[in-house]
């Protein structure tokens, strides 16, 4: 049976002057170096410090409308007015806890925090090849040398749907060539699920890539986040679900976790995973939920739906601009992120002379393209890659 642990701002419920001889208080700290900056947070503050009426933030991975502004979904309104963490970390460090010798292994390109979470829990990284520049989509035959390769019962970070950065995932055919392999290795599967319905549209389908792995009789992990697809930044809820042999093994495994999480957050706020229960527990609601990750339901269209027409409507200005390059990729890419292709001088080009600000290695959050400004964007990046 699988168990399953939900969390809120990353918390799981049910996952003076010195002395002779002493050392001065003010030199504890003083070996400690400023943090580089968040390459993505870093981005947003460089575009709230931009005076231009003309600059565009398509830096950040979190949704708006096509005016520009946050959404809050109606189902999300309803749960609240009834009621007035990090789970990869989580689980790097129950890795770490529990297969000291194990390692992961990551995809290139992939979140740059998976990175950082797994070093912090001391976790040694090897990476696999998912993205292939030159065509700007899957690299399946690398991917699966690399799977082949990596020694018996390896851990393996998968992005579940719409990956982060690139926008490109395997087709069902592909999912299920890597889950018997996966299978034949002994390999354990541990998805990233945070996009959840930007991919397609609809969440079932988005879940493809784990139910084939779930029938072919893998056991599994999950770190599911519904901050993006529930507009729910600032909860930060999610659920970390992990599947075991049998309900004694569950109750073992979930203790171990949480005694993982409690020096991490302790106790949780409750507001954000209760909104999350009521509106998948009410069919009326979760109906609600699943109409507007896709379709329309106020004047703006479903999330889904609007940022799939602002990959053709940036194409299609890209391609009457008479660009000599090709641009399919931006609309065979699918989710939140086009992975653009754009070298990091042709970004900085981009900030320094458009002011359009998105992270260095080319993925443009297409949730900040807009009606308003996609001509604008697509002038701008016509310009530094002709």
């Amino acid at each position: 049976m699988a168990f399953r642990t939900a969390i809120s701002n990353n918390v799981i419920s049910p996952v003076r002057t010195s002395v002779a001889g002493a050392r001065s208080i003010s030199s504890w700290w003083q070996h400690v170096d400023p943090a580089p900056k968040d390459p993505i947070l870093g981005v947003t503050e460089a575009f709230l410090a931009d005076p231009s009426p003309d600059k565009v933030n398509v830096g950040v991975g979190a949704y708006r409308d096509d005016n520009g502004k946050p959404v809050v979904l109606d189902c999300v309104r309803e749960a609240e007015r009834r009621i007035a963490g990090n789970l990869n970390m989580i689980f790097a460090d129950f890795q770490k806890r529990f297969h000291p010798d194990s390692q992961i292994y990551i995809p290139i390109p992939t979140w740059s925090n998976h990175h950082n979470i797994w070093r912090d829990a001391q976790v040694p990284e090897r990476t696999f090849h998912y993205y292939h520049p030159e065509s700007k989509g899957l690299d399946f035959a690398g991917l699966m040398d690399d799977i082949k390769n990596a020694p018996n019962g390896s851990f393996f970070l998968l992005h579940a749907c719409a990956h982060n950065p690139t926008g490109v995932d395997p087709t069902e055919e592909q999912w299920r060539e890597i889950s018997y392999q996966f299978k034949v290795k002994g390999h354990f599967p541990f998805f990233d699920m945070a996009y959840q319905g930007f991919a397609s549209g609809d969440p079932e389908r988005d879940a493809k890539s784990i139910r084939i792995f779930l029938e072919d009789g893998h056991l599994l992990g999950l770190a599911q986040s519904y901050a993006k697809n529930m507009g729910l930044y600032g909860q930060r809820v999610g659920c970390l679900s992990l599947l075991c042999d049998d309900e004694k093994q569950a109750v073992a495994v979930k203790s171990q976790l949480q005694q993982l999480a409690r020096p991490m957050y302790s106790n949780p706020p409750v507001h954000g995973a209760l909104v999350v229960s009521i509106i998948l527990d009410d069919p009326d609601l979760k109906k609600l939920w699943l109409k507007e990750v896709k379709s329309v339901v106020r004047e703006n269209s479903g999330m889904a739906d609007r940022i799939i027409g602002m990959r053709t409507a940036l194409r299609e200005n890209l391609e009457k601009l008479g660009s000599p390059l090709s641009w399919e990729h931006i609309t065979n890419q699918i989710g939140m992120f086009c992975y653009s292709g754009m070298t990091p001088e042709q970004v900085d080009r981009l900030t320094n002379e458009y002011h359009i600000y998105m992270t260095r290695n080319g993925r443009i959050s297409m949730a900040g393209v807009t009606t308003g400004n996609v001509g604008y964007l697509a002038n701008a990046i016509h310009e530094v890659t002709k």
